[in-house]
């Protein structure tokens, strides 16, 4: 899940990822892992490019998230 948001972020932005590696520290061949070949990420890498995005992780209450399902 927090892969797939990190992907569909790179691919929103539409910066390169030699860019991407530039602004957040990530490298580019890292991001061409992510994107390519559907790697796994280290949990540091997860966090520099959430915080490059923008983006936290959240928890959600199971009462809420059933909630959100209703709606």
């Amino acid at each position: 899940m927090i892969l797939e948001t990190i992907k569909k972020e790179i691919k929103k932005s539409g910066k390169t990822r030699y860019r991407i590696a530039q602004e957040s520290g990530v490298s580019e061949s890292q991001l061409c892992k992510i994107m390519m070949q559907n790697r796994t990420l280290l949990c540091e890498t997860a966090d520099m490019l959430l915080k490059y995005f923008g983006l936290r992780i959240t928890k959600i209450d199971k009462g809420q998230e059933n909630e959100n399902r209703k709606s």
